[in-house]
């Protein structure tokens, strides 16, 4: 099988490896092939955030580049190629002078056991170029929101959070983004003939040699165009497709699959982008997860809290709305939302395109209509109606960073004191995510009041029947359904900050 090299920029110059396996992830290659052993190895599922690294990007206009944190440990190497690449080994000067980043650390006495600190410098690191680098300040509400992918087992937050905020404090630090522009721009053209490792590269040789050649065409296929995904997905079906690997990332560290070949559709440009329609917006299925939040967020600004909790940063910087979708998991959080908001998705082949809604695109546990040749390529999410009140609930033991145990979306739209329009949409309570048909049905013209509350509580509680499993009973997840419809309805009322415990459980009855 066709081994491809990868390139990207490190320390300012081009580094090129060959010969690096398809499943191999970008941790494995830092600390055994490069020996770039700062970058650790904590939870091997992107919680921990102790291997945080990150990447440089070009914009789709060229002009711009973006920066972002991810886990390297659920992050296939060749993914990378064609990027810019920072470890916590690359910030500080030739001369040591440390990076601000790194001094705010120092002055806080913000490490302390030290096996995380890395991770978080990185994060802080990604926040500087995105924020301090054009004038902004650092809140305590930004850094707890973008260090919510680090977690610090020695308890100690306060003196990172007040790292973050200092960091602004010292002699700035500037990337030469002329220079890193060119490069980048440089690493999109194909390398001379010969030339594996392009112009100027720091490091250029093959890994791995004895790896034996396996099956036929190439081990890594990163296509650039939506036809040449096509194309490949049709010629290579058993390929194994990839998008931000952030689930995929999980079978390699924690199952110990292997993948002789791998299809990444994150090149595709048709798919990163983006479109604002008259009356729906379409997402490529490539985007990532924190720019598809932002976009939908446009409209409807009650999702922010929801979209900020859906994993930590570094997650959403590397997954993508539709390897979220793709997936299937029953307690995927984007698939409540979608679903609550009428979204619908379109799957395409060399064959041609069909769209339906999400939920019908779900068929079991992890089971889905897609064709072995098929792949998902936009999802379209209608634009915000005036009359819509709209609620989403994510119900996790923990606040940041952690997966649903029931995650509920309710989108009503209320005419004439009658229930006009509803969808529920709900997850962690089937075996996929599920849209709420018969309490949907319940509610639908019925005037908008508490006693249909009341019904809608009662029915959507008894139309699942859940697991119990390590995040909750059944019977808990039940109830939460019935409480949330209950919160759901106070929330139509105009209260804010409820707590159900000061409502008796006949106050809707």
């Amino acid at each position: 099988m066709e081994k491809r090299t990868i390139r990207f920029i490190r320390r300012g110059e081009v580094v090129a490896l060959g010969n690096v396996p398809p499943d191999r992830t970008l941790l494995e290659l830092l600390r055994e092939d490069l020996g770039a052993t700062g970058t650790k190895e904590g939870c091997g599922e992107g919680d921990c955030g102790a291997c945080t690294v990150v990447l440089g990007e070009l914009a789709e206009d060229g002009q711009r580049v973006g920066y972002r944190a991810i886990n390297s440990c659920i992050r296939l190497a060749h993914s990378i190629d064609g990027m810019a690449l920072w470890t916590v080994e690359d910030l500080a000067g030739a001369d040591g002078t440390l990076h601000p980043a790194q001094e705010a650390m120092v002055a806080c006495h913000a490490s302390q056991c030290g096996f995380c600190t890395p991770g978080f410098v990185m994060s802080l690191f990604g926040m500087y170029q995105n924020h301090v680098a054009h004038g902004e300040r650092i809140t305590r509400e930004l850094a707890q929101e973008e260090l919510s992918g680090n977690l610090c087992r020695c308890t100690g937050y306060r003196p990172i959070l007040d790292a973050a905020q200092t960091m602004a404090h010292w002699p700035p630090v500037r990337v030469d983004e002329t220079r890193l522009r060119e490069q980048l721009h440089d690493l999109l053209r194909p390398p001379p003939l010969g030339e594996g490792g392009g112009r100027g590269s720091a490091i250029s040789k093959p890994l791995h040699p004895s790896l034996p050649p396996e099956g036929e065409g190439p081990d890594y296929l990163a296509p650039r165009s939506l036809q040449e995904l096509l194309a490949a997905r049709a010629e290579y079906p058993k390929a194994q497709l990839v998008a931000g690997c952030t689930d995929v990332g999980l079978a390699v560290t924690k199952q110990h699959q292997q993948f002789s070949q791998v299809l990444d559709v994150t090149r595709v440009a048709e798919l990163r982008r983006i479109e604002r329609h008259p009356d729906h917006l379409a997402i490529g299925a490539a985007v990532t997860l924190a720019d598809a939040y932002a976009a939908l967020g446009e409209q409807r600004p009650q999702l922010k809290t929801f979209a900020s909790r859906f994993a930590g940063l570094p997650i959403r910087n590397s997954g993508t709305l539709g390897g979220n979708i793709a997936n299937g998991s029953p307690i995927g959080d984007s698939m409540p939302l979608l679903i609550a908001l009428g979204a619908r998705i379109v799957l395409a082949s060399v064959r041609g395109q069909r769209e339906l809604p999400l939920e019908d695109f779900y068929t079991g546990y992890r089971r889905t209509v897609l064709a072995s040749d098929e792949v998902l390529a936009w999802i379209q999410v209608p634009r915000l109606d005036p009359t819509e009140f709209m609620r989403a609930y994510k119900i996790s033991k923990r606040f940041d960073d952690d997966i649903s145990a029931v995650c509920l979306v309710i989108a009503m739209h209320v005419q004439d004191g009658k229930v006009a329009r509803i969808s529920i949409g709900a997850g962690g309570v089937a075996a996929t995510p599920a849209r709420a048909r018969q309490t949907e049905a319940r509610l639908l013209d019925q005037p908008w009041n508490e006693e249909s509350a009341h019904t809608a509580a009662q029915s959507l509680r008894d139309e699942f029947e859940p697991i119990s499993d390590m995040r909750a009973s059944a019977a808990y997840r039940r109830e939460m359904l019935r409480q949330l419809m209950r919160r759901f309805w106070l929330e139509s009322q105009g209260l804010l900050h409820i707590n159900l415990e000061d409502f008796t459980l006949e106050s809707l009855a």
